[in-house]
């Protein structure tokens, strides 16, 4: 829906400047302020970009969980990511949400990262097609996205206070080129990151003026990342539209007097109220022709979602459509990477009696990461899960979990435990005043609470849950929050203290605080009541975390039964993988490996069956000291709810395994050429310029793991031919043709990449740089042409003396092949100067 300049003139026209500056900061956490008098209703925003959360964190309030960004990314498949962008749209109206802060188009720039399951790829030009798709998806059915978090956000150490100094080169070439593909592609909304870039943080840098707003021409609404705005008068006079959360950031009622006295133009409000309003007509929430919260309004948008603090639970999701599954799956298969095979995949189910299953990942999938971007899914199909259904009525499958992998204590789950009160599987959430009394009760599915249910004269949550343990033995318990916190068990205290927050990174006080632990003994057939404990107090949140680990087995003992239950089956598949506390928002990690045990294992099981298959579940690069000795190595990333039957499918061939990485992985960390996350004295040096991943790696001669664009499937390929025209005009996309004939016996997809270098340059270039891909389906011996288009700002850079791009004329190389590392074909094309005009 659209609304004429004129008409958003006439109706800032009825509006004081008052009124105008405080319609620019939130009502709520994730809700815009109404205004009546132009008919305009609150705009409600939602996490992404896995899933559609909603407005609170509550396990009862499901969503459809697709696989991570990275997964994403790997699919190299723009129409598969516009519907799935599609799907996340319909999600958002069935939640009474305008606004989807979605897509993440910051880069992989070290492996250490540790929010890179939600980011694409290391590479600008794949991220932005993979983002300008999603983009595309989600508004094509008229909910809003949002390209976060601009700029240079890429790691999480010290992130709402770093200074990151980076090249004007390497800014405008690698870091600002994905958000320029989300403004063409017509993004909606912009988010500011918590960073500063070259020593003005993002809420207030010119760049959000130029070359957002100016020179790409962006007209949607700039929204600050939640709390980054942290001032009043130079954050309103910069290119900032909309500071979120509300009601008490540091514009309202202190812009609205910021306004009066004069310090900031009103033309400057005035604007950021255009653009708030042009959002607001575009998603259908101005002229509604009522004041907000009579309902109609959310009615028209399919119905309003949980807010905080309602008193009654949402109600339960209907089960997801079977074609939304369909679709989750299918992207499941269409992202996994088959980094090796030896001749092991796919198996044939017909060949098989038994099959071993083994390690915790196999039935703990982990199927998204953790942060900000978390949803509840209805269901989750685990790897086991899956595989038991690909197999039912064929094979016997086994499960042996093998050792503990290395991590904290999860939190409570229903499966472990019941509600003191009901006797139901769950805990009992319980809101106390300061005298102990209780003010509310409910029971909960699990132990992690990260919004319980304020009311007036909270003071304190309390968390209880009967155990039932199926171990015995020295058990650890733990509860985590901030202020003052305590754990019982059977009445007897196990730990109390008063635990004041480190930092106020959101992500740590609201999603992920740190817990506090404790052991005591606990016998099989003896349940134990635990109570735990958290007084609330200003800047320490209400996250509640319960969690409870049996001891860990014996690593020998679990190590010796995996490699009997994979000596004795027809083959072995060992899934292994990070923790949630080893790839999760508010913290970068400080290594890439799995761990000594699950590497152990691995070890083991390919030791006793050869024919093993290693199911990697990460969202981005881990170690893997033992990808030569397994049979193969499919990567799953964080494959979201339908993980489990995606993987069945591509492990027992019903499926080729459609990915490629978008990323370069390291055999060793030491090998990264960037690794460093940490910032010293506030800053954060971007010395490597340009290099960054495939670049990175090419410049310093290092060969990885695995190249970026790398990945098998089930057949194989000649690169036969490379067409290119002899000549190209600057300025004009390059056509570039690549023959390629299948020669394996399985039809499947190729994706062909095209790569560029220059000769002899006259400004610094990587060695050669990714610049487009096509991807073709060919049957067995056939021969298909992938006609691939190098976009024209493939060849340009940035020229810091005039401030402007040029595109170097002469003999430019074009290579193309699978990966970054094999581009067997290359040829040379000439590039002449601009035509008139």
């Amino acid at each position: 829906m659209g609304t004429s300049d004129e008409e958003i003139d006439r109706l800032l026209g009825k509006l004081t400047p008052r009124a105008r500056a405080l319609l620019l900061d939130g009502a709520t956490t994730w809700r815009t302020r109404a205004e009546p008098a132009v008919g305009l209703r609150e705009l409600v925003m939602s996490d992404g970009p896995a899933g559609v959360r909603g407005e609170a964190w509550d396990e009862r309030d499901t969503s459809v969980l697709l696989p991570s960004a990275s997964a994403l990314a790997a699919t190299w498949d723009e129409p598969l990511v516009e519907s799935l962008g599609g799907l996340l749209a319909a999600e958002a109206r069935r939640k009474g949400v305008d606004v989807l802060l979605a897509p993440t188009l910051n880069l992989h720039r070290s492996p250490l990262g540790g929010r890179h399951f939600e980011c694409f790829s290391e590479d600008p030009e794949l991220t932005g097609r993979i983002g300008a798709a999603l983009v595309r998806g989600v508004q094509a059915h008229g909910v809003a996205a949002t390209a976060k978090h601009y700029v240079a956000n890429d790691s999480e150490t010290d992130r709402l206070t770093v200074d990151v100094r980076v090249g004007e080169r390497a800014l405008r070439e690698v870091y600002l080129a994905p958000f320029e593909a989300a403004v063409a592609a017509g993004v909606r909304l912009v988010m500011a990151g918590y960073n500063a870039v070259d020593g003005t943080t993002m809420t207030a840098s010119d760049l959000l003026t130029d070359p957002l707003k100016g020179e790409w021409g962006f007209d949607g609404v700039v929204v600050s990342d939640w709390g980054a705005v942290r001032s009043t008068v130079d954050t309103a006079c910069a290119g900032l539209d909309l500071a979120m959360p509300g009601p008490d950031s540091p514009w309202g009622e202190a812009l609205a007097r910021a306004v009066a006295d004069g310090v900031v133009p009103e033309a400057a409000v005035d604007d950021k109220v255009r653009r708030l309003l042009r959002l607001a007509a575009w998603v259908g929430a101005l002229g509604v022709g009522e004041a907000p919260g009579s309902g109609g309004a959310r009615e028209a948008r399919g119905g309003d979602g949980p807010r905080a603090g309602d008193p009654h639970p949402p109600a339960p999701r209907p089960t997801v459509a079977p074609e939304d599954r369909a679709l989750a799956r299918g992207a499941v298969a269409a992202g996994s990477v088959l980094l090796a095979n030896r001749g092991v995949l796919p198996l044939d189910p017909g060949g098989l009696r038994t099959v071993a299953v083994i390690g915790a990942h196999a039935t703990g999938t982990r199927t998204q990461g953790g942060g900000s971007a978390g949803v509840f899914p209805r269901e989750e199909v685990s790897v086991l899960d899956g595989i038991r259904d690909a197999l039912r009525g064929r094979a016997r499958v086994v499960h042996v979990p093998g050792p503990r992998p290395d991590g904290p204590a999860p939190p409570l789950d229903h499966d472990a435990c019941t509600d003191p009160r009901s006797g139901l599987p769950g805990v009992l959430l319980r809101m106390l005043d300061a005298d102990g009394r209780e003010l509310y009760a409910e029971r909960r599915r699990g132990g992690r609470l990260l919004e319980p249910r304020l009311v007036p004269g909270a003071h304190t949550v309390e968390i209880s849950a009967r155990l039932r343990p199926r171990t015995a033995g020295r058990w650890t318990l733990g509860v985590a929050g901030f202020g003052r916190m305590s754990l019982a068990l059977d009445g007897r205290p196990l730990l109390a203290g008063d635990f004041p927050p480190p930092t106020d990174d959101p992500a740590v006080v609201h999603v992920n605080p740190p817990a506090q632990y404790a052991e005591a003994d606990l016998a099989v057939g003896q349940d134990a009541l635990l109570v735990a404990r958290r007084e609330l107090a200003p800047g320490t949140g209400r996250a509640t975390v319960v969690s409870a680990a049996p001891p860990a087995p014996d690593v020998a003992a679990s190590l010796a039964e995996a490699a009997r239950a994979a000596a004795a089956a027809d083959a072995a598949i060992v899934v292994v993988g990070t923790t949630e506390h080893g790839e999760c928002e508010g913290y970068d990690r400080t290594a890439l490996t799995l761990g000594s045990t699950q590497d152990a294992l691995v070890r083991a099981v390919a030791a006793a069956r050869p024919r093993t298959v290693a199911v990697v579940n990460s969202g981005g690069p881990v170690e893997l000291p033992w990808r030569d000795a397994v049979g193969a190595v499919l990567l799953a990333w964080f494959p979201g709810q339908e993980g489990g039957g995606g993987l069945a499918d591509v492990l027992f061939g019903h499926t080729e395994p459609g990915g490629r990485l978008p990323t370069t992985w390291p055999a060793v960390l030491a090998d990264a050429p960037v690794t460093r996350t940490r910032p010293a004295d506030g800053r954060l040096p971007y010395d490597e310029g340009l290099h960054i991943g495939h670049r990175g790696w090419l410049r310093h001669g290092r060969t990885p793991a695995y190249w970026f664009g790398h990945g098998l499937g089930y057949t194989a390929w000649a690169y036969e031919e490379l067409t290119v025209p002899p000549e190209a005009r600057a300025g004009d996309d390059l056509t570039v043709r690549v023959r390629v004939r299948n020669t394996g016996g399985r039809a499947g997809r190729e994706v062909v990449q095209v790569y560029l270098a220059r000769l002899e340059s006259a400004v610094e270039r990587p060695v050669r740089w990714f610049a487009g891909y096509a991807a073709v389906r060919a049957r067995p011996g056939q021969t298909v042409t992938a006609t691939v288009r190098v976009p024209a700002r493939a060849l340009r850079h940035w020229c810091v003396e005039t401030g402007a791009w040029r595109t170097e004329e002469g003999r430019w190389r074009v290579l193309a092949g699978r990966s970054a590392g094999e581009v067997p074909l290359v040829a040379e094309v000439e590039v002449i100067g601009p035509g008139p005009g």
